[in-house]
């Protein structure tokens, strides 16, 4: 079997709890909040069940950005899109004349597009295979100042709820600063969905001096934290 066959395996619509792994079901639980059109044959890697932004909170995410994005841009960046959570409210917002994904897992831009798809924004949504920071610099940099950067970076698994307040240098694989440093050589506008016990602290240390003042948003749904 071939690389590309493996990774098309790892894309799965589970329909019946006891095929779902133990670790993964309390998410398989909540699935209409991930994807409303999940019945629709949503696909996820198992790992992808981790990170996925629910619907109704990334649809909020992409009107509170389209409402404070610049006029002057136009384009939309996700950096880290997954299967589609966040790409797919931000296309489907109307706001932006293009959205670009960025993710480096094969099979999840497989499941990714499949689910644009579902959703009637394939068309609007340009994916790319590879490391975010490679193709910022290599593709998209001549977007740059008609872009806004949006990341929901890996925060380095679900142990971060353990600690009453984040430490954004700890965060893995990458840091608070070496996403802002990359970032930041393509476009000031820049928005990142970090969890909800993140240091403001050290994130106000981070603000770009030019800036007045940058806006802190807590998601929740339900009565709980996102």
């Amino acid at each position: 079997m071939g690389q590309q066959e493996r990774s098309l395996d790892a894309c799965k619509h589970y329909t019946n709890l006891q095929d779902v792994p133990w670790d993964i079901q309390k998410y398989y639980h909540q699935r209409y909040d991930l994807f409303s059109k999940y019945d629709d044959g949503v696909l996820m890697t198992d790992s992808a069940w981790y990170g996925v932004t629910p619907e109704p909170v990334a649809d909020k995410v992409a009107q509170h950005i389209s409402a404070a994005a610049p006029a002057s841009k136009a384009v939309l960046i996700d950096c880290f899109a997954g299967v589609g959570g966040n790409t797919i409210a931000f296309a489907r917002s109307g706001r932006w004349k293009r959205v670009y994904a960025i993710e480096k897992d094969e099979a999840i831009v497989h499941c990714g597009r499949h689910n644009s798809r579902l959703y009637g924004v394939e068309q609007m949504i340009s994916w790319f295979h590879g490391d975010c920071f490679e193709i910022l610099k290599n593709e998209l940099s001549p977007l740059g100042q008609y872009s806004v950067i949006f990341a929901s970076p890996p925060w380095g698994g679900p142990g971060y709820r353990t600690e009453p307040v984040f430490d954004l240098k700890t965060m893995q694989p990458y840091s608070l600063r070496q996403l802002l440093e990359c970032f930041r050589q393509l476009t000031q506008d820049i928005v990142l969905f970090l969890p909800r016990t993140s240091d403001l602290n050290q994130l106000a240390r981070e603000v770009d001096p030019s800036k007045k003042k940058v806006q802190a948003i807590h998601y929740c749904m339900e009565g709980a934290s996102k």
